[in-house]
């Protein structure tokens, strides 16, 4: 199991559009993988789970992935979170 702190770099936050192109991203992997903002825990293949974070743009997030392919996990997280 890994975990890194990630700011959200994306312009409006985590609405809808990019919550639902966060989720196919996680959903690529096969490790479990996910999200914590301040004391929410949530599941990142979970649309209505990351829905209910409601996250900003620039606010920080711990990515928890555990699995076979955590690193590749955790880093396209950092990466679409980035804006990259």
């Amino acid at each position: 199991m890994i975990q890194k702190s990630i700011q959200i770099k994306l312009e409006g936050g985590l609405e809808a559009r990019p919550v639902a192109m966060l989720v196919q991203v996680a959903s690529q992997y096969e490790s479990r993988v996910y999200i914590e903002s301040a004391d929410k825990k949530v599941n990142a293949k979970s649309i209505m789970g990351m829905m209910g974070l409601g996250l900003g743009a620039d606010e920080t997030v711990t990515v928890i992935a555990d699995g076979s392919d955590e690193e590749e996990a955790v880093t396209g997280i950092e990466n679409f979170l980035s804006g990259r």
